[in-house]
């Protein structure tokens, strides 16, 4: 088996403990340790204490890692929900110096593993045979309940990242039925992680004391399992049996949900210690008890994994299919073509090649000089296989290799709620908008920010119009393209657009800007600028009625919820969008030979910049109209 060139770094996340491992090939793992996360303030501080604890040739440099956490990873910032560290995926990646670090949910990567397993490294519970390519299901109990699933895709499977083990508790019996209105008294809503987990235990153990009449112990769940497996009290049987049937219904109530014909398996901390007292328990009885579904679940098998490194394996997985997407798959944008074009390249150029694909993260940070001199060749070979590459230069190289490498960064957006503390809501818009310009960077459509660029650059004078919330981007518009000289004028007072759009000439740009692109009364301005012979460059969203009318439509899609908050996200993207072209006018501008507009230090600006024609490929005749979600040219007929 050949080893990697450098070990990967693997940690399993709970509430109560942080394992590590190295893997240093193929489903080898090396020193692996177990820390309590209650000796160390934070994951940095556990991770930089295993790092010095392994030998000296053990600690040698890590460049990739994966993190499996008991937590929901929403975005680059991850709170965990059972403890109560968090941290920023990307600045745990700068701090650790590493160039790929993947978190997902800790049985998200349980998930991947199941189809890894070895016949030995798990165990069948009562009848039934898995279908070939079905979907599979997964649960365990543990700090939490964790539930997950598998999908079958053509190349393999699709892990499902669920909170399903938050999904209510619903009774089977009078026995259980006692448990709920225990439970209940201490939590509103019941969940089954509130029962089957660890604290679970010991909510059934006080619960089931009280229904016998007994003063309740304050017991801890390895010593209820322990009486329990001992036989020496009651209570403490009778609460494990009551967890095994519980786990039965849940279990049950998974798979017919998921139609999980491939089976489903049960993992966490609790159920693979008890052993054969699992086998026994009532659990895979009323996994079977499922009414007019009874033969259906009889079909399908149940097992308890029993392999110890079954999430270092899943995490593993995970991070090489990462890895192989960044390097290899022609779907990952430039480092795939670089993989491509590789051989067809100078020597030279190939060793720039080399270097990026084995330091994709270092090379989108490094000045030339650094690339170069890491690459073994001069700075103007770097340039050279640039433009190689279809690249305008360096940064032009560097613009798309972010595009691919932002794919570690799970693009989310989290609802703003009103039960949201003051911090919770300050993380989520702060994660909603770095999410959401993530994706409108990987969207940018090179021709036609171009397109728009041109027509404001050449334009006699550009008007911005907006209404409501949008106001403030108008103004910011106008403020920033009467400092390049261009004369402009922000209107936002619906009355007065109607009569400024008709004074409009030929030569002359109207900038709409909308975020849904159905107000009439910009519609109306749309109408109005077209019918005068001037330019429509529409900053909106996709198909709607606004980008339809322009000559250039400018696309902001975004995931926001206007009618329960204040666009947030929307207007920031807005703004980005106005700073994009702004800094496209004014090195317009430089390039046409009128660099004094953007000093005027002895004269002031002038009144206006000179009046030209606009080309004629951009003032008239059909349009182009692109896939490109973030920048699209649609057509309309004078």
């Amino acid at each position: 088996m050949t080893p990697y060139s450098s070990p990967r770094l693997l940690a399993d996340i709970g509430g109560t403990y942080a394992r590590f491992t190295l893997e240093t090939a193929p489903s080898v793992f090396e020193q692996t340790a177990s820390l309590r996360c209650a000796a160390h303030a934070d994951f940095h501080a556990a991770v930089t204490a295993y790092l010095a604890g392994l030998p000296a040739d053990g600690a040698r440099r890590i460049e990739h890692a994966a993190i499996a956490i008991a937590n929901p990873v929403e975005g680059d910032d991850v709170r965990m929900t059972n403890y109560h560290w968090q941290f920023s995926i990307e600045q745990m990646r700068q701090r650790l110096n590493l160039e790929t670090l993947v978190v997902v949910n800790d049985f998200t990567a349980l998930a991947m593993a199941l189809p890894r397993l070895a016949p030995g490294q798990r165990r069948q519970v009562g009848g039934g045979a898995a279908r070939e390519n079905s979907v599979v299901g997964l649960l365990g109990a543990g700090s939490g309940l964790g539930v997950s699933g598998l999908i079958p895709a053509a190349d393999g499977y699709v892990a499902l990242g669920t909170e399903g083990g938050h999904t209510a508790f619903s009774p089977r019996d009078e026995r259980e039925i006692a448990i709920l209105r225990h439970g209940m008294r201490q939590h509103p809503h019941l969940s089954h992680e509130r029962l089957l987990s660890g604290p679970g235990l010991e909510l059934i153990h006080r619960a089931l004391s009280e229904r016998a009449g007994l003063a309740p112990q304050a017991l801890a769940a390895p010593e209820i399992t322990r009486r329990a497996l001992e036989g020496s009290d009651a209570v403490c049987a009778e609460t494990l049996q009551a967890f095994c049937l519980m786990l039965g219904t849940a279990a049950a109530n998974l798979a017919v949900t998921l139609g999980a014909l491939g089976g489903i398996y049960i993992g966490g901390g609790i159920v693979p210690r008890l052993g054969e007292y699992f086998d026994r328990s009532g659990f895979r009885e009323r996994f079977e008890d499922k009414g007019r579904f009874s033969d259906y679940v009889k079909g399908i098998p149940t097992y308890v994994v029993t392999a110890e490194q079954a999430t270092f394996m899943g995490a593993s997985a995970i991070l090489a299919a990462q890895l192989l997407t960044l390097r290899v798959d022609p779907g990952s944008a430039l480092l795939g073509q670089v993989q491509r074009s590789r051989d067809s390249l100078s020597p030279a150029e190939r060793r720039v090649a080399d270097h990026v694909l084995a330091h994709p993260r270092s090379a989108l940070s490094d000045p030339i000089a650094e690339i170069a001199r890491s690459a073994q060749v001069s700075q103007p070979t770097v340039i050279r296989f640039c433009r190689s590459l279809g690249c305008e230069g360096l940064s032009d190289f560097k613009l798309r290799l972010a595009s691919g490498l932002s794919a570690t960064v799970p693009l989310t957006h989290t609802q703003v709620t009103g039960e949201d503390s003051m911090l919770e809501l300050g993380v989520k818009v702060l994660g909603n908008t770095a999410g959401a310009i993530l994706q409108a960077r990987e969207q940018l459509n090179r021709d036609l920010l171009r397109r728009a660029t041109l027509l404001l650059a050449e334009a006699r004078r550009v008007e911005f119009y907006a209404v409501g919330h949008y106001g403030v981007v108008a103004d910011d518009a106008q403020f920033k393209f009467l400092r390049f000289g261009v004369p402009s004028a922000s209107i936002t007072n619906p009355r007065l657009q109607l009569l400024t759009a008709g004074v409009l000439q030929p030569t002359d740009v109207a900038v709409i800007i909308s975020s849904h692109g159905r107000a009439e009364e910009l519609l109306a301005v749309a109408d109005v600028a077209r019918s005068r012979g001037a330019a429509v460059v529409a900053i909106t969203a996709s198909h709607s009625p606004l980008a339809r009318k322009a000559d250039v439509a400018l696309i902001v899609d975004h995931a926001e919820d206007v009618t329960t908050q204040v666009p947030m996200v929307s207007r920031i993207l807005h703004l980005l969008v106005i700073d994009i072209l702004a800094v496209g006018v004014a090195m317009r501008l430089g390039q046409d030979g009128l660099p004094a507009l953007l000093q005027g230090a002895a004269g002031g600006l002038p009144d206006s910049p000179a009046e030209s024609t606009l080309p004629a490929t951009l003032r008239a005749g059909p349009g182009i109209r692109t896939a490109g979600p973030l920048a699209r040219l649609t057509s309309h007929s004078r």
